[in-house]
């Protein structure tokens, strides 16, 4: 019996069982014949043959495992080389696999071409969106950033009126490698430039610690307190992660290179920064780290319909289209999903233009415009008296 494989790669996210549950109600209504089949943990799992079928799942089931976050089927961060690639083909072979729809990001479109390029057989390879980095190539915005932007919004907005009672300097640090999307989303809801966050900092652009704490000086000086948005990747002007610098390039690194970040050690850094530059201000670091990436209780409505979308149209062009990565295309009024080559997104990442930074630490009116648009409704608070 042919069969359709499908998995998850890299970090979870709020809506990454969206897109799984959209693949398997589109592979079943193109062929109720077809066996589904999971692979536990990736293609780790697809060369052992952990699969879980997928197939009879009732629909209460499917619609309880769409509405949860975090990677159902488990995931990996392997990264294949001939070799590995040779024996996922062969798993793939056995359970006569018409399609392999692996849902990721960069690194995950970069392991479908490979396959794609050394497969000889029947096999479809097609790329499912997923990232909370929004750093994916050919995309408006990428499935799961909707949802972690609409927690660092929240979180920064909370912790702005926080500040204003009780002032002091506060850097939050968010997850986000090589792009500042996610650092950057929490302009998205500023109003006014007396509202937080103050500052931004993304890896796009150089950091110097010196520059920052004569940043964080000019708002505290002015305003009481200072709140501050940093992405984790913050490179210095060498382009290397300040996470390795201050670590001495004792870091680890993944099996695609990365530096494993955590923030912490980032966060610990800063913190000491700050206490020696500002010793009687209240200061706060925090590292928000896993949390909003698939957070229970900030499940955006608009990214699980696309994330849903973007599963569904990926098993689909699996079947009628052949190999190639899912990309998210905006026209200006709606986003409508697409498919492009797997070498347009494989290994390849989406930085923030230039045109959505005003200098170094701000975003630009045009930036603000970008993440209003993606986040929900704000909140309505009362404006403070303080």
């Amino acid at each position: 019996m042919s069969s359709i494989v499908i998995a998850q790669g890299g970090g979870p996210t709020a809506v990454i069982n969206q897109t799984l549950c959209g693949a398997i109600v589109a592979a079943r209504r193109h062929d109720p014949s077809l066996r589904i089949l999971g692979a536990r943990h990736g293609v780790r799992g697809l060369t052992k043959g952990d699969l879980v079928d997928l197939t009879q799942l009732s629909e209460t089931d499917l619609l309880r495992l769409a509405h949860t976050p975090n990677s159902g089927l488990g995931s990996t961060r392997d990264k294949p080389d001939a070799k590995y690639c040779e024996a996922i083909l062969t798993a793939l072979q056995k359970v006569e696999a018409r399609a392999f729809v692996y849902i990721g990001g960069n690194d995950t479109a970069g392991t479908l071409d490979i396959l794609s390029k050394q497969s000889t057989g029947p096999c479809s390879f097609v790329h499912a969106p997923k990232t909370i980095d929004n750093d994916l190539m050919e995309n408006d915005h990428v499935p799961g950033f909707i949802s972690a932007a609409a927690f660092v919004a929240n979180a920064f907005v909370s912790i702005d009126l926080d500040f204003r009672a009780m002032t002091g300097i506060y850097v939050g640090i968010v997850m986000g490698r090589h792009a500042g999307f996610l650092s950057a989303a929490a302009a998205g809801w500023q109003q006014s430039a007396d509202e937080a966050p103050h500052l931004i900092y993304a890896p796009e652009k150089p950091f110097s610690v010196a520059q920052f704490l004569d940043d964080v000086d000019a708002i505290y000086t002015r305003t009481g307190h200072c709140i501050v948005s940093m992405s984790e990747g913050v490179q210095d002007e060498t382009g290397r992660p300040l996470a390795d610098v201050l670590a001495a390039g004792a870091l680890e690194r993944d099996a695609h290179g990365n530096v494993q970040l955590s923030g912490g050690d980032l966060g610990i850094e800063i913190q000491r920064a700050l206490k020696e530059r500002f010793p009687k201000a209240r200061t706060r670091v925090d590292t928000l780290g896993y949390l909003l990436r698939g957070y229970i209780g900030m499940i955006d409505e608009t990214d699980a319909k696309e994330a849903f979308e973007a599963g569904a149209f990926a098993a689909q062009s699996a079947f009628t289209a052949g190999s190639g990565s899912v990309v998210l295309h905006y026209d200006g009024h709606r986003t409508t999903p697409r498919i492009v080559a797997l070498d347009q997104v494989a290994g390849r990442t989406r930085h923030m233009p230039d045109s959505f930074f005003a200098g170094s630490n701000a975003i630009s009116p045009e930036g603000r415009r970008y993440f209003h648009r993606l986040l929900p409704k704000r909140p309505d608070i009362f404006t403070p008296f303080v």
